[in-house]
């Protein structure tokens, strides 16, 4: 059954095995059932299937829902070992007039091409290394771990767009231009090519004029920095890609051989906000994985010994903030909203006090069960909002020890500590209570709308497992929730389309592909009032298709 849950309701159905502290931060169910089957490989759909209606898609819906995620594990006998590693699969609804068509392809990239034509794993992934060809010699076999690690292409993250092309994007060099309409992948664009930078995320931040701003590392014999990367709204040529990209500023590593791994960042009307989080990239490590027969995923560890780092960048002049503001040991993946108000930068982001969940993803670790499974989760800690006021206007007159936060009912601390530094303690915008089942990942707003500006709401989905099981509507005023679950169902990223003319800013709908492993061939687009978070109608296909990671809808209007 379905549920709508507000402030003090509370959701059955969620074991716990004994009494839990209001305070801890990790969970204590029991009884999670299997999804192995969101993890097993899928067959593409290259032409347009036509889907089954139930409810109502409204008319005035035109344009292509794209999702991206992995949709192939195994090659041959040669199987991935992480979650992050399986070949691209993307997927495409187009909605007009009411009606749904679906289809999905690989992505042709060199690393799926090289896969299958040996019918091996040739090209090494996040958490699993190519091993030798088993047809060389046992010296053959020992030179190559000293060959140094290709980077893959394998773009299997998000949808993202420059200059208005659609690229897939992962986090390394790589990106694959694609037409929307066909899936086709078009062309590899190489960000070293332009910049540079040893990588880019998949979560770039646009401005209202189409300009792009991104982040990547670099790596030189002074260090690891990150690097603020800003790409023009405008073509020059009708086959431009990344052509005019800068780098705006660039950020030193506080560790020059163990940087910060970052999936995201934050932006405002005015600056960009890295967030240097303790979860670490040992760089020797990573860089031997092959000669140590490791996946590159056992370099990336958890420092809770270090804070987190908040570097203030103006993304105008590109000038650093000389103030560093600091705050707990925290990991953050994804960033909901960043604003400026009365001199203030106020941030919205889903954080966990812990780093390992990351390591937590393991393709064996999914398609656990019963207590084994319980395990898994149990060991990760949840995630909740996390509401910052960082003062912009801090200088050496600036007194120190005296909070600085002076907005009027926020709770949020920042307190000056020394010359150049000030420690932020978080507010929890929505009261804990309510992320007692509900914790909220794959966070969206109304972007265009209110996109580096004041906001009201957020849309995410609620994690009671190792994947997201519900859909959640958050009132950040109201302070209330809005469930979305059906039980053996599980819901994607949530991603809000505005209706036309729209003036509030829940107008629109909210799009999610929900999966159901335990049943076959049954996958269906969800349709939601955003406003009042009821579900209007659902377009099922009749096929089975792993859980993804993130999308993003073209509009045709």
């Amino acid at each position: 059954m379905s549920s709508m849950e507000h402030l003090n309701s509370s959701t059955s159905g969620w074991k716990k095995n004994r009494s839990q502290n209001k305070d801890q931060h990790f969970t204590d169910v029991l009884g999670l059932p299997c999804i192995e089957n969101l993890v097993c490989s899928a067959d593409e759909t290259p032409e347009p299937i036509t889907t089954t209606i139930t409810g109502n898609i409204p008319s005035w819906i035109k344009g292509n829902f794209l999702r991206n995620g992995p949709g192939k594990f195994e090659i041959g006998r040669s199987s991935f070992n992480h979650w992050f590693d399986g070949m691209a699969l993307m997927h495409q609804f187009h909605i007009e007039d009411g009606k749904v068509t679906y289809m999905s392809r690989f992505l042709n990239s060199d690393c799926y091409k090289e896969n299958l034509e040996h019918n091996r794993i040739m090209v090494s992934e996040f958490g699993t290394i190519a091993m030798p060809d088993p047809c060389k010699n046992f010296f053959q076999r020992f030179l190559s771990r000293f060959e140094l690690l290709k980077q893959s292409d394998n773009a299997n993250v998000s949808f993202v767009q420059y200059k208005g092309d659609y690229y897939v994007s992962t986090e390394t060099n790589f990106m694959h231009k694609i037409d929307p309409q066909t899936l086709e992948t078009k062309e590899k664009v190489d960000w070293s090519k332009f910049v540079a930078v040893n990588g880019a995320t998949a979560h770039p931040h646009v401005d209202p004029d189409g300009t792009t701003y991104n982040m990547g590392n670099s790596y030189t014999l002074k260090g690891a920095f990150y690097n603020i990367i800003m790409v023009p709204s405008k073509k020059v040529n009708p086959n431009d890609t990344l052509e005019g990209a800068t780098v705006v500023c660039s950020i030193p590593s506080e560790d020059k051989s163990k940087p910060s791994y970052y999936h995201s960042f934050a932006m405002s009307e005015n600056y960009v906000v890295f967030i240097e989080q303790p979860i670490k990239m040992d760089l020797l490590k990573i860089v031997t994985s092959k000669l140590r027969g490791k996946g590159i995923n056992e370099g990336v560890y958890w420092d809770p010994k270090r804070n987190t780092v908040f570097h203030v960048i103006n993304k105008h002049t590109g000038k650093l903030s000389l103030i560093k503001y600091y705050a707990k040991p925290l990991s953050t993946f994804h960033q909901i909203n960043c604003y400026e108000e009365n001199g203030f930068l106020i941030m919205d982001m889903c954080c966990s006090d812990d780093g390992q969940a990351i390591n937590n993803y393991l393709i064996q670790n999914l398609k656990k069960s019963g207590n084994a499974l319980d395990e898994v989760y149990n060991t990760m800690y949840r995630v909740f909002p996390h509401h910052f006021v960082r003062p912009l206007n801090v200088d050496s007159h600036t007194p120190c020890g005296q909070n600085l936060n002076t907005r009027l009912n926020s709770t949020a601390t920042a307190i000056k500590t020394d010359k150049d530094k000030v420690f932020c303690t978080h507010e929890d915008k929505i009261s804990k209570n309510i992320h007692e089942h509900e914790f909220p990942q794959f966070p969206h707003i109304n972007y265009s709308m209110c996109n580096s500006r004041p906001y009201r709401y957020f849309y995410g989905c609620g994690f009671r497992h190792l994947v997201g099981d519900s859909l959640i509507k958050m009132d950040l005023q109201g302070k209330q929730i809005k469930v979305w679950k059906h039980a053996g169902m599980y819901p994607s990223e949530p991603i809000f389309v505005s209706s036309p003319g729209a003036v509030e800013e829940d107008d629109g709908v909210i799009l999610s592909v929900v999966i159901t492993p335990n049943q076959d061939k049954s996958t269906f687009l969800l349709v939601l009032d955003a406003k009042t978070f009821e579900e209007l109608g659902r377009a099922e296909v009749p096929i089975s298709i792993p859980y993804g990671f993130h999308g993003t809808f073209q509009n045709r209007h």
